[in-house]
């Protein structure tokens, strides 16, 4: 919003304007007070904003540019009273001087700077502005000011030199991309300073002409509205309600149509020519000449023209997916933001890129990306823009999206296209997943502001694991600087009695009796209290200390295992199952400190099952060898969470498999009907063909118990039997011989 002064200073000269209009004998006295007021008011916020705005060089360059012509205009109007040359000169001196202090005002704002070959092309650039400027005056101006007698052309070319000046000045700035917002003071300024430059040549050229330039309401109106603009951005600049500091984060990008202004000079210079070869009556030879150049150069323009947007189409372009790179995002999210059309941004990672990348190579995972892409293309709108940002991470920029419920839409939208459309890879199909994060534009938002909300809406969207959306949340914080507390704290956690390892029984479905375990680490910080595995598990995978933490409850469970089943025949049979991490797979010396624990706890390998999730078979050449050589020695394989990874049917009959886990998700959804039995018993089925043992975790109810026994699944674990219990509880839970103690907690309800 304007402050009062200016609204009142816009109101007068509106007023005088409306006079002038009506009363043209009135004209030159309107003119001559408007700019005095202009002036004086201009000089009094720009010193004002040089105290208090940004870049105070530039604005005392305008305050003196301001009294200058204020000076100059004292001068010619007692050039007028007196019509001594003397005054003549010193108004046309004054006039001079303040072009060329507007100059290098507008010199100082050019912030972006070039170096090497760009600087010498940002000289062309505002060398060819110039010299279409400088051929304009030449026609109206020099060639009629050297016509007339004495020294006066040299005042003539004094004033055209420093017009052009400014003019040089300002296209600087436009084509160096230091003013890009219509809000900004400087744009005010740099409009009026423009206005002012070509009106006043204008009024110039018109006396050199004969005409009374003092009579023309138009050329009359150009100066005072020029004037009225240079004011009005040093009152905006002076007033902290509505300066617009600067933003020093932001990269500065040329708006693409100013990129066109050179053209702009070339094409006025070859009309200019046309014209006057048509006047002058010289068609026959200069015509001739005058067309052939104006053809060569607008050929030559055009081609540039289509260089210039070919390569700024590589510049915002990602190679491989065709989508906008970050360059070209920032570019849009930018646009968007200024035009307040109100985006949304929509950040997404792909989920187990990595493993299928290691599996199938990098043209799968390319063939992968492209799919993708196509994808976001289909599923957005023609005016959002899609964007690849890093390997597997996206960017949609969606436009008109106020309220989060529409961006949610879009999200879900793109998900089910990605579950209806797997990638073909070899003979298996890949299912494209990814987590999105949401976040909707806030008043006053930056581009950084609205992609650091979707980024941290994602982040959370990554760690729940359920490859879907979460839109920002105020409530939400950046949990990686948590889970870098958590790091650090692992670290020196490692080897403390900070860790525990419980286990959970697994029991016979037909008996109801315990014959094994599942064993669990739990940690508790003394400042952080009780971390989930689901947190500090894949912390522990990130800064390397998994397969230390893996070997620990390795070994504790062995020696435990082992002192049970030798302390009663009846637990004789009993085994174990520890969880591998994918990444202990990849030890070298993984499988001999597996072996190295069953040879001095004295464990026999087939009491110890191994147990692994899908994505860890994903990379054949280091999994599968690793796993068959354990195998061999008497270790079982479990796969974990089986259904809900990346394996296919061709690569299960491969791997040396003894015990797919029915995922608790499945056996959530188990109630006595064919549709909710279908995934678990699919599996079951699938496990006795290929002579695989099955377990279901996560049972609850004794219905969910009953059913899977009447699929044919033989094993069990979950709240129903026991939770997870410590050596000693379990210790009693053994002794027990059954399921039915004290330690098992009421089963939640269905």
């Amino acid at each position: 919003m304007l402050p009062g002064v200016a609204i009142v200073l816009i109101a007068a000269v509106v007023a005088g304007q409306a006079i002038a209009l009506i009363d043209a004998e009135l004209r030159p006295a309107v003119l001559r007070v408007s700019l005095v007021v202009l002036n004086a008011v201009g000089v009094f916020f720009s010193v004002k904003a040089a105290r208090h705005a940004a870049g105070p060089l530039t604005w005392r360059l305008i305050a003196a540019s301001r009294v200058l012509s204020l000076v100059s205009g004292i001068w010619y109007a007692l050039y007028s009273i007196t019509g001594s040359t003397g005054w003549q000169w010193a108004g046309a001196l004054g006039g001079m001087a303040m072009f060329v202090c507007l100059a290098i005002a507008a010199t100082t704002v050019s912030v972006a700077r070039v170096r090497g070959a760009q600087r010498w092309g940002f000289v062309a650039e505002v060398a060819t502005v110039f010299f279409s400027g400088l051929m304009l005056a030449w026609y109206f101006v020099l060639a009629p000011a050297a016509a007339r007698p004495g020294l006066r052309w040299l005042l003539d070319l004094g004033s055209v030199a420093s017009q052009l000046m400014a003019l040089a000045a300002v296209t600087a700035v436009l084509l160096r991309g230091a003013v890009t917002r219509l809000t900004q003071p400087l744009t005010v300024l740099f409009a009026g300073t423009l206005l002012y430059a070509v009106s006043y040549s204008a009024f110039s050229a018109a006396t050199l002409h004969g005409s009374r330039a003092q009579n023309s309401f138009l050329l009359c109106a150009a100066l005072i509205t020029a004037s009225l603009l240079m004011t009005v951005a040093a009152i905006l600049a002076s007033s902290p309600a509505t300066a617009v500091p600067p933003d020093r984060t932001r990269i500065l990008r040329i708006p693409p149509w100013l990129t066109h202004l050179p053209y702009v000079g070339v094409g006025l210079g070859n009309t200019l020519m046309l014209v006057v070869t048509v006047r002058q009556h010289a068609l026959a030879l200069w015509g001739g000449l005058s067309i052939i150049q104006t053809a060569m150069t607008t050929a030559l323009a055009v081609r540039q023209i289509i260089s210039l947007r070919e390569s700024r189409r590589l510049n915002e372009t990602d190679p491989l997916t065709g989508l906008a790179n970050l360059t070209g995002l920032h570019d849009a999210l930018q646009q968007a933001l200024q035009r307040q059309k109100q985006p949304a941004v929509m950040l997404l990672d792909l989920d187990g890129f990595k493993q299928v990348n290691d599996r199938y190579g990098h043209d799968v995972g390319d063939r992968l990306l492209i799919e993708f892409a196509r994808l976001l293309r289909d599923e957005t709108r023609h005016g959002d823009v899609a964007a690849r940002i890093g390997g597997d991470e996206f960017v949609v920029v969606l436009e008109d999206v106020s309220q989060d419920d529409k961006a949610v839409t879009v999200a879900e939208r793109i998900l089910a296209s990605l579950d209806a459309n797997p990638v073909p890879a070899g003979s298996d199909t890949i299912t494209i997943k990814a987590s999105i994060g949401l976040a909707t534009a806030r008043p006053d938002d930056t581009a950084e502001d609205l992609k650091r909300r979707a980024d941290l809406a994602m982040y959370e969207s990554k760690r729940s694991g359920n490859h879907g959306w979460k839109v920002w949340d105020p409530a939400m914080t950046d949990r990686r600087t948590r889970d870098t507390m958590v790091g650090d704290a692992l670290l020196q956690a490692v080897g403390t009695d900070q860790f525990t390892v419980v286990y959970q029984p697994v029991v016979d479905l037909g008996t109801r009796r315990p014959v094994g375990m599942e064993a669990l680490l739990r940690w508790q910080h003394p400042q952080l209290g009780a971390v989930s595995p689901m947190e500090f598990i894949p912390i522990a995978e990130r800064i390397g200390v998994i397969h230390q933490l893996g070997m620990s409850v390795l070994r504790e469970t062995c020696e435990q295992l082992q002192r049970w089943r030798t302390e009663s025949t009846e637990r004789a049979d009993l085994h174990a199952a520890v969880n591998i991490s994918a990444i202990q797979l990849k030890e070298p010396l993984f499988l001999n400190d597996v072996l190295r624990v069953l040879t001095q706890t004295g464990l026999p390998a087939e009491a110890l099952n191994l147990e692994i999730t899908e994505s860890a078979i994903v990379d054949e050449d280091f999994a599968i060898p690793v796993l068959e050589e354990l195998r061999r020695h008497g270790i079982k394989i479990a796969i974990d969470d089986f259904g809900t990874g990346y394996s296919s049917l061709h690569q299960l009959t491969q791997l040396p498999v003894d015990v797919l886990k029915i995922d608790r998700s499945f056996v959530a959804k188990l109630d006595s009907t064919t549709r909710g039995a279908a995934v678990a018993e699919a599996i079951i089925r699938l496990a006795q063909v290929l002579c695989m043992n099955t377990l279901a975790e996560g049972v609850e109810t004794a219905a969910q118990a009953t059913e899977l026994q009447l699929l044919g699944c033989h094993l069990a674990q979950g709240y129903l039997f026991a939770k997870p219990l410590t050596a000693q509880q379990l210790t009693t839970f053994l002794n027990q011989g059954n399921t039915t103690s004290a330690l098992s907690p009421n089963p939640p309800a269905n």
